[in-house]
């Protein structure tokens, strides 16, 4: 059968159905009289694929988590202990004192919350962020898991420096007498604890480990001759030291550590960027623009601050610098732009828990915050090197 001619209006009928078809699926502008048909199996589409459902950050669960947490137990610490507070009557002290509202309580409530208990929960806030924050930056700055102030000695050096002062019966600063001690000596200790572990360029794990017990062990030596030529009333202070408390905790002591420990947390996070660059080597780190030995400098600097002005109100306390940044490194990564901060928040945690348990749970003894801390932290410490040495396959 011969097939009819196309006539000029078949061939602006096609047009139009092509032209609409191209309208309404390409730029969406045209008006379709149907909707388009399913794709048939393996068909190539255009169409972007749906965006993956919203998850909120791990980081910020974990702040989130634990600033509640922190404020729950600083709640608890200033309830708790031999005189006891209800929780209610401690928040409407604290809203009356803001003017908010609340109530005032009566006149030994008052003075048992305001005068002991609120000044040792913020210096334990202060000593345990301080602790926690120059743990991580430990860390960072020596690029091993095992660095931390107490380990390395700058926390039995800081308490030389102050129990030096206490001894020799030094105050030429006035209130700033030891801390002043105490940093200076700090900053000596870790100084020399990172010149003699450092050996062609590099800092080892285990050297530093080595030489951190070496200074640990000149640094007793030199805290037992102090106490051998120190009276009854200055061996009591130093016994202080040694063991690590918050029992003297007043107003003074807390501004003392205040401008320390504030000024050393608010430059700590500015360089999470350079320490994150840093964890991919020295050379990386210097092909990235960062100044290593500058960087080390000046977070050196910052951890003996930190450190010295923790030690030099509550004593050596142990373990915090190091327990609380591997929990958060295990927990949410090594990124230390949540790191640094979080450790700070973390420590405050531990040690306002920890003091808590210290005066509460032998009561109405109270047992050493240093050797509270210790208790937990070494066990901690012994199945962490044990660890690091399977995943490296031995030490040699």
């Amino acid at each position: 059968m011969t097939p009819l001619p196309r006539t000029d209006t078949d061939a602006d009928a096609d047009k139009d159905a092509d032209a609409g078809t191209d309208k309404g699926a390409g730029t969406g502008t045209g008006t379709r009289t149907a909707p388009a048909p399913d794709p048939a199996p393996g068909e190539r589409t255009d169409a972007p694929a749906p965006p993956p459902p919203h998850r909120f950050p791990r980081t910020a669960l974990l702040t989130t988590g634990l600033a509640l947490a922190l404020l729950a137990g600083c709640l608890l610490s200033a309830g708790l202990g031999a005189y006891r507070i209800p929780l209610g009557d401690v928040l409407g002290s604290l809203l009356h004192h803001l003017h908010l509202g609340g109530a005032e309580l009566d006149r030994v409530g008052e003075s048992v919350l305001w005068n002991v208990r609120l000044p040792r929960v913020v210096l334990a806030l202060l000593v345990g962020s301080s602790l926690g924050c120059a743990g991580a930056l430990m860390q960072g700055v020596f690029g091993n898991p095992l660095a931390e102030p107490g380990v390395i000695g700058i926390s039995s050096g800081a308490a030389v420096g102050a129990v030096g002062a206490i001894a020799l019966g030094l105050g030429f600063l006035g209130m700033w007498t030891v801390p002043a001690c105490a940093f200076a000596t700090g900053l000596l200790t870790v100084l020399v604890v990172y010149a003699l572990s450092r050996s062609g360029g590099r800092t080892e794990v285990v050297t530093l480990i080595l030489t951190g017990i070496a200074v640990n062990a000149f640094a007793g030596a030199l805290i037992g001759l102090f106490l051998f030529f120190a009276d009854n009333a200055q061996v009591s202070q130093i016994t202080f030291w040694q063991l690590g408390s918050l029992s003297g905790a007043v107003w003074p002591k807390v501004l003392a550590v205040l401008p320390c420990a504030v000024a050393g947390l608010a430059v700590a996070p500015c360089y999470a960027r350079k320490l994150d660059l840093l964890a991919l080597g020295e050379r990386p780190a210097r092909h990235l623009g960062v100044d290593v030995e500058r960087l080390r400098v000046v977070l050196i600097l910052v951890v003996a601050l930190l450190t010295a002005a923790a030690v030099a109100v509550a004593g050596v306390i142990s373990f915090v610098g190091l327990l609380v940044p591997h929990l958060l490194r295990m927990a949410a990564g090594p990124g230390h732009r949540f790191l640094i901060p979080g450790s700070a928040l973390g420590g405050a945690l531990v040690l306002v828990v920890a003091d808590l348990a210290a005066r509460t749970v032998a009561q109405p003894a109270e047992l050493p915050l240093g050797v509270l801390t210790a208790l937990f932290g070494s066990p901690f410490f012994f199945w962490l090197l044990r660890r690091t040495r399977r995943k490296q396959g031995g030490w040699a």
